[in-house]
């Protein structure tokens, strides 16, 4: 939804505040969680962007904000998430797909594009609206919650399903990060093997230390790369949705498909977002500029996790619930797949 328009800076400002702060003392609570799980296991198993939905649920099932709050939080689950997406651009590392090789770079891209086509059919026979099988397609493809809050606003996700896709996801991320490596001696992997597979599977890229820090450094290294570079297919798919579905927006409204403009065919965030990566590219972003906007990118995604959870009705999740689950679910399963099958074509030791 649009943010309305206001008379004046300062009544858009009173307006916004109370929906604004609201959410931002659900980022701030689900922060303060996310740093009590580092103290005492060491390491956050759900991160704050998660806790930030699930608080955001929890106070929603007990009282629906009304109207005094719903300009703010729509403007946190829109237009600051588009911002976040934009400035994740600058960490778009090009180094790291020069080190990587072109076989292994066409190999993750080609798993990508195959799991995409795989996640989403599993999720349309198994019932999903289109919608929310792109997000539990992403999600599950490319980099879980990162990859369904950038898709959500450029497909018109609505806040259930954004938040559904999102919770289901991260439940079956912990699982997958205490799970995977029970799986070296079954398949009989490689640490570099591993690193790879679990490169491929692993949702956020924080978990993927702790799914191949138990097998050894170099799975952690070749992990970590394999899934940086898995993240970039981000904004190619995000592109290429938007491509797909303005038209198809555009031909609702009874207009010529080919007289959009560019900024139609591509929202303006995803726009942002290729500028600033190739800034990134040419060296013009000081390593300053970098952390700031990565670290500003991370609140305001937290942020706009929590407007999405104070947005949604637990009843949407619990009946939508089961079909998302066994969505994600196969379709983690058919990624593993996939996964392997990239390994023994690659021929990787």
């Amino acid at each position: 939804m649009p943010t309305p328009a206001f008379s004046s800076p300062r009544q858009t400002l009173r307006t916004l505040l109370p929906g604004i702060l609201l959410c931002s003392g659900v980022s701030g609570a689900a922060l303060a969680l996310q740093s009590l799980e580092l103290r005492v296991f060491g390491q956050a198993w759900l991160e704050a962007l998660v806790l930030a939905i699930l608080i955001g649920v929890a106070l929603r099932s007990v009282w629906a904000p009304g109207r005094r709050w719903k300009a703010g939080t729509d403007f946190s689950a829109k237009t600051l998430l588009e911002v976040a997406v934009l400035l994740l651009g600058a960490s778009i590392d090009p180094q790291t797909i020069l080190a990587a090789g072109p076989g292994l770079v066409a190999g993750i891209a080609g798993v990508v594009a195959l799991a995409l086509a795989v996640s989403y059919g599993i999720g349309r026979l198994l019932g999903l609206p289109p919608r929310m099988a792109v997000l539990v397609a992403c999600g599950n493809s490319i980099c879980g919650n990162s990859a369904i809050a950038a898709t959500a606003p450029v497909i018109g996700a609505h806040g259930d399903d954004v938040a559904a896709a999102i919770a289901f996801t991260a439940v079956l991320g912990v699982l997958v990060v205490l799970g995977l490596p029970l799986l070296v001696p079954l398949l009989g992997l490689s640490p570099m093997q591993y690193g790879v597979f679990a490169g491929l599977t692993v949702y956020a890229v924080p978990q993927i230390l702790a799914a191949t820090a138990p097998v050894g450094a170099l799975s952690v290294q070749v992990g970590t790369l394999v899934k940086l570079l898995r993240v970039l297919m981000l904004g190619p798919v995000v592109v290429a949705l938007a491509l797909m579905a303005k038209p198809e927006d555009a031909a609702r409204e009874g207009s010529a498909k080919t007289r959009l403009p560019l900024r139609r065919l591509v929202p303006w965030f995803i726009l942002g977002f290729l500028a600033l990566a190739g800034l990134r590219a040419a060296g013009l972003i000081p390593d300053a500029a970098l952390a700031a906007s990565q670290t500003a990118a991370g609140v305001l995604t937290v942020l706009s996790m929590a407007a999405l959870g104070l947005g949604v009705d637990v009843r949407m999740l619990s009946r939508a619930g089961l079909r998302v689950t066994a969505a994600v679910v196969l379709s983690l399963a058919a990624l593993g797949a996939i996964g392997l099958g990239l390994i023994r074509l690659l021929g990787i030791m």
